[in-house]
């Protein structure tokens, strides 16, 4: 099974949902629980089934990559790539997730609708996340809606009079002018500094993944403590990193043991 019509069916039929392009799958939060379907542990109460935004697309594949840890599947991710929601990536992503669970899932049935608590898991269009604005516009619309027709104004009805707005001065409009481009530039900062340590962060990861320890060494200890801190969630349990007693102590000496050059930081 690889085409995209039986790809999207099968995950349709295994999550009752009713998803309609691959694309849509990059969110993450199908990924999550078809895993769920396989070992019944995934923090669904977690996902972000509506997710439309890229700092919540993140948090599901945080959550895929716990649980891919867990249960120790060798199997490379790419968030950023797959978070992209474009069709080639998620489409090669998700027969490599229906060939691991033909291998390792259950038999028995799996209610994913009782397993996200009754959460719609419908799909969300990747590529025009609603935005504060068009969200205030439909509650506006959806409140007129349910008004009662008795209170809605007819047209000729008696308005109160309007007094005219009071004019805004040239000064006024200059001040708020340079907020607005204050603001802009905190904005474009802000995305410049995440972006920044965000590839860091990848890369420290790709070097990891990338890189053969020898077993049982302090430097594979170290490696997956490290590891364990880049895949945790604001929720996970200290314990989730595999750590425990004299080699946590251990790892977190050596990491208090590095010296940072201040003036090479920046």
């Amino acid at each position: 099974m690889g085409s995209r019509q039986e790809l999207l069916a099968w995950v349709n039929d295994l999550l009752q949902t009713n998803y309609t392009k691959v694309e849509q799958l990059g969110t993450g939060a199908a990924y999550c629980q078809i895993l769920d379907s396989i070992y019944g542990d995934v923090r669904l109460d977690r996902v972000k089934f509506d997710a439309n935004q890229q700092y919540e697309y993140m948090e599901n594949f945080k959550i895929l990559q716990n649980t891919m840890t867990k249960h120790k599947v060798d199997k490379p991710v790419d968030p950023p790539l797959l978070m992209k929601c474009r069709l080639q990536d998620n489409l090669e992503f998700t027969q490599w997730l229906k060939r691991f669970w033909d291998a390792y899932a259950p038999n028995s049935g799996y209610d994913a609708v009782g397993r996200r608590k009754g959460k719609s898991a419908g799909p969300v269009d990747p590529h025009r996340p609603m935005s504060s604005a068009s969200s205030a516009r439909s509650s506006s619309a959806g409140a007129y809606r349910s008004r009662p027709a008795q209170q809605r104004v007819r047209p000729n009805a008696a308005r109160p009079p309007v007094g005219r707005p009071a004019a805004v001065s040239s000064q006024q409009v200059q001040e708020l002018t340079r907020q607005v481009a204050d603001a802009k530039v905190l904005i474009d900062t802000a995305e410049k500094e995440r972006d920044f340590y965000f590839a860091k962060l990848r890369e420290i990861e790709v070097y990891i993944q990338q890189t053969e320890f020898d077993a049982g060494s302090e430097v594979e200890v170290m490696a997956k403590h490290i590891q364990a801190i880049l895949y945790s969630t604001d929720d996970a349990d200290p314990q989730d990193s595999g750590l425990h007693g004299d080699q946590y102590d251990q790892v977190s000496g050596h990491l208090n043991n590095l010296h940072v050059d201040e003036e090479e930081t920046f």
